[in-house]
């Protein structure tokens, strides 16, 4: 086959990419670093993510407001809370997919981070479980969300239930998943792990305080074509759930609290029609996610609907409903103490011992080539295929000139893996990959919920759940229910068993500290175990503490002075609603705007727009839905100059009220004047009433 060479052009153009891949990821990692947090499974295009659970004797709950007075009783004290962490919804990179080009231009819905506080009747020990819908959270929004749940603590029972979620995931890299040995893949009936753990939490009266569940699926129903902020399919889920229980509420809103939580999300996908060619329609090559014609960039999975927000709503909603029938079948109770076992480990340098005689080692962090090639969820562009096991001389020879040359033992440990970015040899302006990570368990009676630092694919997590089991088991500890709360803590990418190391997917190329990253994850969850079980956690060593970093990344995004057209206002209308709608029909406004950017951190208002109906009974506007409700969509148009544009839909549901309605923006404008320092404005803008018929 002929070599094929570049034109001048086109060898800068790929320069020009390479750099700005290599600054992309350079940020991301820094971002997982400076946060002091976790991935969610990718920013704020929507996962759902875990904190793992804290005991009170390590954790900054200590701080927060102490509960009520302790008394003996059957049950447990529970508290729930729910915080906006929405953040910026503009001039910001959706990173989950590491797209250039995906900035956020709007949001679909708010993001939320939900706390759940339970403590021993007696006070002896308490654990906060919180889940987030973004990527990565700071220390402030963690307590935040914990303290709104510790003012609600109130006693309470829980009862535990579990079922299979059919017809919402696919195993998005089967062919790695057949690299395992066929006699363990034999006691399975799925690639995939279906089954959902639900706790129900409920006070002394049997009122509802909240549910947490965990299921193992990538919230990647929205690809990497969506530019509005959202939660995707397990916030809708979540959503759903809240809604239901929230009666006369608006999204956001309420007491009762719904956590969908991650699990062995690995290699698990919602886009259940599966990889095709999407200028054939063809599958494409299992096993190098690739087509014919196009290459790997053609190759992606769709979901069932008929648009990604079609898909994110039947998935989601099949999730909710599954987990409102077992919420509320919900009838065996969990009874024992609270119990949590917390370690800091150097993933960098451990040394695993597979039996008797033989040891192997962890690595020092690195991705592969099928890093860059991304998965079928989301595709990268670049010209790099899945299952890649040989470097590139072009990008070899191009990362060492940008980056210097990955060290010969790095490159050793992590074979068959042929390094793109050696992020563990790389310290400017921080390190690029966490070396020192948390490991923890949390039980709650026969519940045991491993706070787990990253992306376990469905065997792993099946390996790691039955170590676990057994050596709690082992030390007397028997029939315990092992929960894997993925993304906890911190994010350290995915973890796939040795054999699916070898087929170095997206998955193994992600596996950042080498070919035996889940064996170190067992070992050390097994002494967690161990640990509890023989109540020897307070003999543990706490390990060594990661650094903290307190400079954070400057925006590479300058702010700039917000401005409206000439004779124009800040919240004027633009484009009127019409007069009349029908149900179904989408209301569209489009107002004079500001960049949304300025109101992540201001207070003024709580929401983008709402949505007001008129009601004659009291004779004034009544809110029925925000920007937190799924059937709105704001949208900001950047101009130049700092002129802007806010758009803002309203899609009508069926089960819309005929009457009188207008729809209200509520923005922040930058203003400067000439020395003086910037200021933030609030503003509003109206619609003109119109009416929605029936027909």
């Amino acid at each position: 086959m002929a070599k094929r060479t570049f034109s001048t052009l086109e060898t800068f153009l790929i320069f020009l990419l390479v750099v700005m891949t290599v600054i992309t990821v350079a940020l991301l990692t820094l971002l997982f670093v400076t946060s002091g947090t976790i991935e969610n499974q990718k920013g704020n295009h929507g996962f759902s993510t875990t904190l793992g659970p804290t005991a009170t004797q390590s954790s900054p709950i200590t701080q927060a407001p102490d509960p009520p007075p302790f008394q003996n009783f059957s049950g447990y004290y529970i508290g729930a809370g729910r915080a906006d962490c929405t953040g910026q919804v503009s001039d910001i990179n959706l990173m989950g997919y590491g797209k250039s080009g995906q900035n956020a231009r709007g949001l679909l819905t708010r993001l939320y981070s939900r706390a759940f506080i339970l403590a021993d009747p007696d006070g002896s020990n308490r654990m906060a479980f919180v889940t987030v819908e973004l990527c990565m959270i700071s220390q402030r929004l963690r307590l935040e969300s914990i303290e709104i749940a510790h003012k609600n603590l109130k006693p309470g029972k829980i009862f535990v239930n579990r079922g299979n979620v059919e017809n919402v995931q696919i195993n998005r890299s089967p062919s790695s998943y057949l690299r395992n040995p066929p006699s363990e893949r034999a006691r399975y009936s799925s690639n995939t792990d279906k089954e959902m753990v639900v706790l129900k939490l409920v006070d002394l009266k049997g009122e509802d305080l909240g549910l947490i569940s965990w299921f193992a699926i990538h919230p990647v129903s929205m690809n990497n074509s969506n530019h509005l902020v959202n939660s995707d399919n397990m916030g809708y889920a979540a959503y759903l759930f809240e809604q239901e229980m929230n009666k006369g509420y608006l999204p956001g809103q309420g007491p009762f609290i719904a956590g969908f939580a991650s699990s062995n999300l690995g290699d698990v996908s919602p886009n259940i029609l599966g990889p095709h060619c999407l200028n054939t329609g063809e599958s494409c090559d299992n096993e190098k996610s690739t087509c014919p014609t196009g290459g790997p960039s053609m190759c992606a999975a769709s979901g069932p609907g008929q648009d990604i927000f079609d898909s994110t709503q039947i998935i989601g909603r099949v999730i909710y409903q599954r987990a409102k029938e077992l919420h509320a079948s919900a009838s065996q109770e969990v009874t024992g103490p609270v119990l949590a076992a917390h370690q800091w480990v150097n993933m960098t340098d451990v040394s695993v011992l597979l039996n008797d005689t033989y040891t192997v080692k962890t690595c020092k962090p690195a991705l592969g080539y099928s890093f860059a090639a991304g998965t079928i969820d989301g595709v990268s562009g670049l010209n790099i295929t899945q299952g890649t096991t040989e470097g590139d001389t072009f990008w070899d020879t191009l990362r060492d000139q940008l980056l210097g040359r990955p060290s010969e033992e790095i490159v050793e440990c992590q074979k068959p893996k042929p390094i793109l970015l050696h992020t563990g040899e790389l310290t400017k302006p921080h390190p690029w990959h966490p070396d020192i990570v948390d490991v923890q368990i949390v039980t709650i009676g026969s519940m045991a919920i491993a706070a787990v630092p990253g992306e376990f694919t469905t065997m792993s997590g099946r390996r790691f759940r039955e170590a676990v089991k057994k050596e709690f088991a082992s030390y007397g500890m028997k029939d315990m229910t092992v929960i894997i709360s993925g993304l906890s803590n911190v994010y350290t990418h995915y973890i796939t068993t040795y054999e699916e190391y070898q087929a170095q997917r997206y998955e193994a190329a992600s596996t950042i500290y080498g070919p035996h990253t889940l064996s170190a994850y067992i070992q050390f969850f097994r002494d967690l175990a161990k640990a509890i079980a023989t109540d020897t956690v307070a003999n543990m060593s706490s390990g060594p503490e990661p650094s903290l970093f307190k400079n954070l990344i400057p925006p590479l995004i300058p702010n700039i002075v917000d401005r409206s057209p000439i004779g124009r206002h800040f919240g004027d209308v633009l484009e009127p609603a019409k007069p009349e709608y029908k149900l179904g029909e989408v209301v569209e406004v489009v107002f004079v705007g500001a960049n949304p950017k300025n109101s992540a951190e201001n207070q003024t208002h709580q929401t983008f727009l709402t949505v007001e109906k008129y009601e004659d009974s009291i004779a004034d506007w009544q809110i029925i839905c925000n920007d937190a409700s799924w059937e709105t969509r704001f949208y900001w148009h950047k101009g130049m100059l700092g002129l802007s544009n806010a758009t803002v839909h309203w899609n009508i549901p069926h089960t819309a009220q005929p009457g009188i309605y207008r729809i209200r923006y509520f923005g922040h404008n930058r203003k400067q004047e000439f020395l003086k320092p910037a200021v933030i404005l609030a503003f509003e803008g109206i619609s003109s009433p119109f009416e929605v018929v029936t027909t």
